[in-house]
This record gives structure tokens, sequence and C-alpha cells, in this order.
């Protein structure tokens, strides 16, 4: 009888054995856990999210993941990707995974080879992008703007307390906040011996205003840019004065309440104008390689030429401060320049002013004008005491009485492409930490509150 069961015993006993050593050896080899942030871009339709790319990033894994539908726009995408990979001068290393497929979105969420997700493309699905990512526990980095009208601002809400529950984040990729001459307007206004503080203004002299010019045609990277059709249909781009003006609205808040937080109540917009910018057939065919408007514009067309309400001013209190913000697009720039920026923040102690015109070729500078006495002994005490500090070089050249030109080392200026790295490496830096600035996510949310209610406003005032 004990030998009928020895066998038997001895297999089970060798079983146990094995077991165990199978849990030994799996401890032994179980790998450090990858730390690396894995990007995951989604339905690319404009060239920002190739900007992204145009940079490698230590804490980055140089494997990427695309998922769209087939088309020219992940074509257009991929092929920038493989120009920086093979361009003669600090180029990248990308590997792109590429998933076409129209169910594209379903297949990121059941794959989920990355932990944040890229979006820049088609602005009305983007909202819907971001909530489906952060329902799956993704984080967002998203180009501006997240929404272009009021459901989708009810979904961004939604989405920003869906992402504070999973403890990932949603963040927009604001690049006007590294332009040279704005941080500059930005620290002199935080300088009490320069700036004084800034005034309350009125609608008609706001304490702080901005304006942007853009052009449907112009070049990136070194090459024409080829804009989809559905640019120009404000019911997939937005109204310039929800698109272009997010950043703007951004500038106001970080530049005029540095690291404060800003609430929807602190907004009262006062009032607020939308016009068209018309193209012939011939314009749009150049900028799109299109003979024809697409049937969904026909709404648009008028004596065959297209009317796109790309154009918006706005005029609101911001905590008690009058605020303008206008952007115009323009067909072309003139030959030499490219989109333009105005800027102006009044103090009780000067006015800080961001031109770019002729006078000065184009390009952005930084102007200081006061008549405050001993004004010059301040500002030159706080160029050798703060400003430079921060930024070496900087220095404030008189060009007529009152008034200073602040000329900054070309160091710092480094181009409307570059500031998409130094956003994403702030991004990244704060996923290493596992947390945003306090102010970031309710100003996000101001800033669109904003945007939409001037939309809301300039139609009622048609």
């Amino acid at each position: 009888m004990l030998m009928k069961y020895k066998l038997p015993f001895v297999l089970v006993l060798l079983f146990v054995v094995s077991c165990t050593e199978k849990k030994e050896t799996k401890k032994v080899t179980v790998e450090p856990k990858d730390t690396k942030v894995k990007l995951m871009t989604l339905d690319p339709g404009h060239f920002h999210a190739a900007l992204v790319q145009k940079t490698m990033y230590p804490q980055v894994d140089s494997t990427i993941y695309v998922f769209a539908p087939k088309g020219p726009e992940v074509q257009d995408f991929l092929s920038k990707i493989e120009a920086y990979n093979s361009r003669e001068e600090a180029p990248t290393a990308w590997k792109v995974n590429t998933i076409l497929t129209d169910n594209y979105i379903e297949e990121m969420i059941a794959q989920k080879p990355g932990n944040v997700m890229v979006v820049a493309g088609k602005n009305s699905k983007k909202i819907d992008y971001i909530l489906t990512a952060v329902i799956a526990g993704l984080n967002v980095y998203a180009d501006k703007p997240l929404v272009i009208n009021e459901e989708g601002f009810k979904k961004l809400k939604e989405a920003f307390a869906i992402a504070k529950k999973k403890g990932v984040f949603i963040y927009d990729i604001m690049t006007e906040r590294f332009e040279s001459t704005t941080m500059m307007q930005k620290k002199f206004s935080m300088i009490p011996s320069v700036f004084g503080e800034l005034v309350d203004g009125t609608p008609s002299e706001p304490a702080i205003s901005k304006e942007s010019v853009h052009h449907f045609f112009k070049y990136v990277s070194g090459n024409p840019l080829v804009r989809p059709p559905w640019f120009f249909d404000v019911n997939e781009e937005g109204e310039g004065i929800v698109d272009v003006t997010t950043h703007l609205v951004d500038l106001v808040q970080w530049e005029a309440f540095s690291e404060q937080i800003i609430d929807s109540t602190d907004i009262q917009m006062l009032k607020a104008k939308r016009w068209p910018t018309v193209l012939t057939k011939d314009e749009f065919k150049k900028v799109t390689k299109l003979d024809e408007y697409p049937s969904y514009l026909k709404d648009a067309v008028k004596d065959d030429k297209l009317q796109v309400y790309c154009n918006g001013e706005m005029v609101y209190k911001i905590k008690g401060k009058h605020a303008k913000v206008s952007v115009i697009w323009n067909y072309q720039a003139p030959e030499g320049t490219g989109d333009t920026h105005y800027s102006i923040m009044r103090g009780t102690k000067c006015n800080l002013i961001i031109k770019q015109g002729v006078e000065e070729n184009f390009k952005p500078v930084l102007y200081v004008e006061s008549d405050a006495p001993d004004f010059e002994k301040h500002l030159n005490h706080a160029l050798a005491n703060e400003i430079n500090k921060t930024f070496k070089g900087v220095e404030a050249n008189k060009v007529e009485e009152g008034k200073w030109r602040i000329d900054i080392p070309s160091v710092y200026k480094v181009g409307h492409e570059a500031h998409f790295a130094q956003v994403t490496e702030n991004y990244l830096r704060y996923l290493e930490a596992g947390k945003l600035p306090s102010w970031e996510v309710p100003n996000m949310i101001t800033k669109y509150y904003t945007t939409i209610e001037a939309l809301k406003m300039a139609k009622k005032q048609e």
C-alpha cells in the first residue's frame, strides 16, 4: 500500500518545490518600474502636434505612438517627424509606431501603450478626446483651444473634475509665455520701483491690451504650410475669438495676476465683436491645394469668396482691471514679416509696450515709457539688481525723452517653434513632481470661460 501512494506523493512534492522556486525566481528578476513618459499622438491635424517632437527630451521614451485615421493630415505629421530625424543639425531619433484606423481613439484606449496623449487638430473634437483620455486615466497635453463653444466648456469642467479624481493632468500648450519680450514685460511689471502697480484702466484705455495678427499662408520649418480645408470651417476650428485669443487671454492672466487664482466670477465681459476675413478661390487653393471649396463650407461662400469669421475683439474686466484682447487674420504677411503681436501694460509709474511694426523690422521690441521723476535711475537699478540676475545682458537704451528700448540678447529670442520644447519641458517637470501649480487648473477654466463669454456676446450684439 505504501508503494502505491509513494509516486504520487513525490510528484506533488516536486510540484510544490517547483512552484516555490518559480516564485523566488520571479522576485529576483522583477524589472524596475519604467519611469519614462510615453507619448501617444492622437489624430494629428495641426502642425503643432509635430512641433512637440521637434526636440527630444531625456524624460520621454524615444518611441512614440500615433493613432489616427488614414489621410494626408497624419502623413504630413509623419513627414515632419521624419524630417526632424534626418536633418543635419541636432537630428532627433524618434521611433514611430503608427496605428491607422477609423477606430483610432478606441484603439488608443484599448492598447494604451503610453501615459500622455498629445492632441492638436480639429478643435470641435478635442474636448471629446480629452474627456475620453482622462476617463481612461491618461494625462493630456493639448494644443489650444481646448473648447470652442458653450457645450464644450461644460465638458471641460467635467474633464478637469475627472482628471483630479484620477490623478492625471490636463494641460494646454501656452507657447507665448516664453516669447522673450513678453517675459520681459511681465518681469518689469513686477518691479514696483519701475512699474508701480497696474492701473484700473477704462474700456477705451484698458490697463492691459493685447493684439495678435496672424496669416493663413506662412512657412513652417522652412516649408510652405498646407492647411487642411476644415481649418477654415468655424464649426471645426472655432471662430477667431475663441481660438487665437486663448493665448492672449492667458497672457493677461499670467502677466497681470502672476500665480494668482482667478475665478470666473472675477470676469465681467463688457463688449465683444467678430468679423470675417474674405479669401478668393485662388488664395484658398494656394493654402489648401484644393481647386474647389468643400461642400461643408458652402454656407460661408458669397460671390465665390470664402468668409471666415476668424477676427474678434473683447473688452472685459478681470479682478477690477480693464483688459482688451484682439485677434486679426490676414491672408499673407508682407515679405520678410510674419505673425505680429502688440501689447501694452499701463502702470502708475510707466507703460510697458511691445511693438512689432516697420520701425522694429517686424520683430517684437519692448519699450518703456515714463515721465516719472528720476525714472531712469530706477530703471537702471532694476536692470542691474533684478533683471540681469535672470536675463543676463538685457539693456535699456534711451530713444527719446521719456522712452527707452529694452534690448534683449539674441540667446533669449529662440522663435515660436522652439517655444514648444520649452512648454513641454515645463509640463514634464510637472509630471515628475506629480502636481501642477495651484493656479493653473482654475485659471485654465477661467480662461475658457472668458473666450466663450466673448463669443456669446459678439453673436448677441450683431
